[in-house]
């Protein structure tokens, strides 16, 4: 009987062990804001991770510890995880980090349940810099890391799934995602397109505008005013005399047919008689009078 006692004690303590629930709190991409409250120690593993495997029975010891600490320890498996993976920026496993109000650390220690213990209660951490909030978890850099890995492995399992359950070859799956790519590529430049057409719609052709030419307009009519000034002063200097001296030669038929076709096309008379004398070479007798000695000359002749 007192065999069967034994028997039956140890059968309930291991059905007890086996029973008890781990003090590790099992974190997924869900759960992960709740870092950011409390104090937290979290280790980031993987299953085939032989440094991991040794570090587990060291950090269960450790939870133990945690509700005399007020401390919370957790883990994530970065395998079923890799959001987390991407959004803490795992490089090395097994890492672990520490959490208190919203600020990261990354441990460094050694590995054993009374440097862990000693890390939180002499506060060693205040010794460590905490992560730069460019790159912490909750920054907008990291989040999109964690997307980023979150695509990469969803891709992956398409991947299987094409290669293993529909028995597409492996450069066919290829091809697929290549199609993806272009036509997602394509869908998404047509969008910024009507996007940035929609904020800033083109403007109507206008054409060109110089300057230049509005500047000299004051300046065309100043030289206009004036040449008109000197012209009605010479028209005030000019004498009977030298109206008299002008001698008009009787004109050949080239120069009459040339006066009739000027006429024809429009020309002025006065016109007519300023070619004339361009025409004859008389530049220093008729030529060099102003326009208004001609044409007052033609007028009394």
């Amino acid at each position: 009987m007192a065999a069967a006692g034994w028997l039956y004690a140890l059968l309930c303590l291991a059905a007890a062990a086996l029973g008890k629930r781990s003090p590790v709190k099992v974190l997924s991409d869900g759960m992960w804001r709740e870092l950011l409250h409390g104090e937290w120690m979290v280790e980031f593993y993987a299953p085939w991770c032989p440094a991991c495997q040794n570090l587990q029975p060291e950090w269960e010891k450790f939870a133990e510890w945690g509700e005399d600490l007020e401390v919370n320890i957790a883990k994530v498996d970065v395998t079923e995880q890799p959001g987390l993976s991407g959004r803490f920026v795992i490089t090395a496993l097994p890492t672990i980090y520490h959490c208190k109000d919203g600020e990261f650390r990354r441990y460094q220690g050694a590995r054993t349940k009374s440097d862990f213990i000693n890390f939180i209660s002499d506060q060693e951490w205040k010794s460590i810099e905490p992560v730069s909030s460019w790159f912490g978890p909750s920054s907008f850099l990291m989040s999109s890391m964690s997307a980023l890995f979150q695509l990469s492995m969803w891709i992956r399992h398409c991947h299987n799934y094409l290669t293993e359950n529909v028995g597409i070859p492996v450069w066919g799956s290829y091809a697929v995602f290549a199609l993806a790519t272009l036509l997602s590529g394509l869908i998404l430049g047509l969008l910024i397109v009507f996007l940035a057409d929609c904020v800033c719609p083109s403007k109507k052709y206008r054409p060109p505008q110089y300057p230049h030419s509005r500047k000299l307009a004051p300046e065309s009519a100043q030289l206009l005013k004036k040449l008109d000034e000197e012209q009605e002063a010479d028209e005030e200097d000019i004498s009977d005399d030298e109206i008299e001296g002008l001698v008009f030669e009787s004109p050949t038929e080239e120069e009459t047919n040339v006066k009739s076709v000027s006429l024809k096309r429009g020309m002025t008379p006065v016109m007519v008689v300023m070619m004339h004398f361009m025409k004859s070479g008389e530049k220093g007798s008729i030529f060099g009078m102003r326009y208004s000695k001609v044409k007052h000359a033609v007028a009394n002749g």
